[in-house]
């Protein structure tokens, strides 16, 4: 009797134990392909999706009803600069309350070069969300020849060659350039190709801020579509955008562009924040001659009187294109110097220091704050009408162009809290730009099939268990320019590998995510 009873012990145990760690009933699907929304019930095991399939009756371990919700593949956002913060804020909680749960790093030219330490840091680390990373062309340039304003040697390419070589090889998904910032300005379109090579032959991708997005965007398109051509590799424009107001209504050209390059064959796509202004540094405002070397360089020169009348005449050109009179689009995220000052623009710090109300004031302002080692910024200067012609572009992906956020430090950018909650209700829901399933698929499948993250982007079998549950009809952004820290509102679960990480709008302080590794990983 003893020995039978030992026998039917574990078969006893075995059938209370719930076949799936969890099962999502009664949810609204919406796939990622973009197909209409259908009924089904969703089954997952060990961070897989198991089954998907109308009135599942096993049981889980855990159980969400997800009537009346939208249940989602895991948001992706293609364009992030987590680097610097992931330590600080592992939770990563403003991409987990606006329903991302895969971001890409690397962006504008930056990261670090040692790709492969990177991500086994990140893996030991483990954030909340997952993380795949471009290799940053300024940082690989300023590795091999500083800030130095000039071409690069035959020997230095070789150099910046072998780095991103490594950095594909170590699990990058692509290259990036800021071409921008310091010292991707001074980088001339053929070495730009010689290293997009290096990372097509790993099947990457090449993600570009381009050198310009105001008066001069369509050469700035070209540079970026010959890159693509003269390195046979795929090509991601990043926060595609207007700049300026004499450039308001010119999306009537650049998505042109776009669509006559795919036509032509180019794996060409773009991303876009949905908003109408956009966030960079102070030092956007100087010539890019001004910017060589060092800080301590920057402030010498800025402390000439000729480099001053050279700076403040560039600045008053800028404003009478943009057909303005003073930096009043200019505002302040965060100033180290003096943090009093986030939030305001240029043209009231200028009048708070009590200098005149004029535009060479405002400049002396600008130069003083770049001595002070300068200042992150928000610029006002999109059109609505351009963002909303641009966001119906279907090869267009979201992007929150944004770090992980200190909740409460400083006055940034609200993009970095409400990305995809502001498209699926304000653009969705309330304006009718694009529908719910379309939007779905640009925040899913469409990057993941772009920078070519495996098991990810689709609800299907087989496939990841990174998921968000929300409500269509509550979906919002509280994020704003004046009061940017604030979450998203109306997602209910966020779920990471098949962890709830989420739930009821609550961070449950989970860490589940994890690396993603590029086609070249070896």
């Amino acid at each position: 009797m003893k020995l039978l009873l030992a026998l039917l012990l574990p078969f006893s145990l075995l059938a209370q134990t719930p076949p799936y760690d969890l099962l999502i009933r009664n949810g609204k699907i919406i796939d990622g392909t973009g197909n209409n929304w259908y009924y089904a019930d969703i089954a997952i095991t060990k961070g897989k999706i198991i089954a998907i399939q109308k009135n599942i009756t096993a049981t889980a371990a855990k159980t969400i009803d997800a009537k009346g919700l939208i249940v989602a593949p895991g948001f992706i956002d293609v364009h992030t600069h987590i680097e610097g913060d992931e330590a600080k804020t592992p939770t990563a909680d403003n991409f987990i309350y606006d329903g991302v749960t895969t971001v890409i790093a690397g962006n504008c030219g930056a990261s670090t070069i040692d790709i492969g330490k990177y991500l086994q840091w990140i893996d030991s680390l483990q954030l909340s969300i997952n993380v795949a990373t471009l290799i940053g062309h300024n940082d690989v340039r300023k590795a091999v020849m500083g800030r130095a304003n000039r071409d690069a040697t035959e020997a230095e390419l070789l150099q910046m060659e072998t780095i991103v070589d490594n950095a594909m090889k170590d699990g990058a998904v692509g290259l990036s350039t800021g071409l921008i910032y310091i010292p991707g300005t001074y980088t001339k379109t053929p070495e730009i190709i010689r290293l997009a090579k290096v990372a097509s032959k790993y099947n990457g991708v090449y993600a570009t801020h381009m050198r310009d997005e105001g008066d001069s965007v369509t050469q700035a398109i070209d540079e970026a579509l010959a890159i693509a051509r003269g390195a046979n590799i795929p090509v991601e424009i990043s926060h595609f955008k207007l700049s300026g107001q004499q450039n308001w209504g010119r999306s009537n050209q650049t998505i042109p562009m776009i669509i006559a390059a795919r036509n032509e064959g180019l794996d060409v796509t773009i991303d876009q924040y949905p908003y109408t202004a956009s966030s960079t540094s102070l030092s956007t405002l100087l010539p890019d001659d001004i910017l060589a070397d060092g800080q301590d360089s920057i402030a010498a020169r800025l402390s000439r009187s000729e480099i001053k009348k050279q700076v403040t005449a560039y600045i008053t050109k800028k404003l009478k294109n943009r057909k303005l009179k003073h930096l009043s689009y200019a505002v302040v995220a965060y100033y180290k110097a003096d943090t009093t000052l986030n939030g305001k623009s240029i043209e009231t710090i200028n009048l708070l220091k009590g200098r005149k109300h004029k535009v060479t004031e405002e400049a002396a302002t600008v130069m003083e704050m770049m001595i002070n080692g300068g200042a992150g910024m928000v610029f006002h200067g999109m059109s609505e009408k351009d963002v909303q012609h641009i966001m119906q572009y279907p090869f267009n992906m979201f992007a929150s162009d944004a770090s992980i956020r200190a909740f409460g430090a400083g006055a940034p950018h609200p993009r970095g809290y409400g990305t995809n909650a502001r498209v699926l209700g304000k653009y969705v829901r309330e304006q009718k730009v694009i529908s719910l399933e379309e939007a779905i698929r640009r925040m899913t499948s469409l990057p993941a099939q772009k920078f070519q993250l495996k098991n990810i982007g689709l609800l299907k079998e087989g496939m990841n268990a990174d998921i968000v549950i929300f409500s269509e009809t509550e979906v919002t952004d509280r994020s704003t320019f004046e009061k940017p820290h604030a979450y998203s509102k109306g997602f209910y679960f966020v779920i990471v590998n098949g962890v709830v990480t989420f739930e009821n709008e609550k961070h449950l302080g989970v860490r589940a995510g994890k690396t993603l590794m590029g086609l070249g990983h070896q």
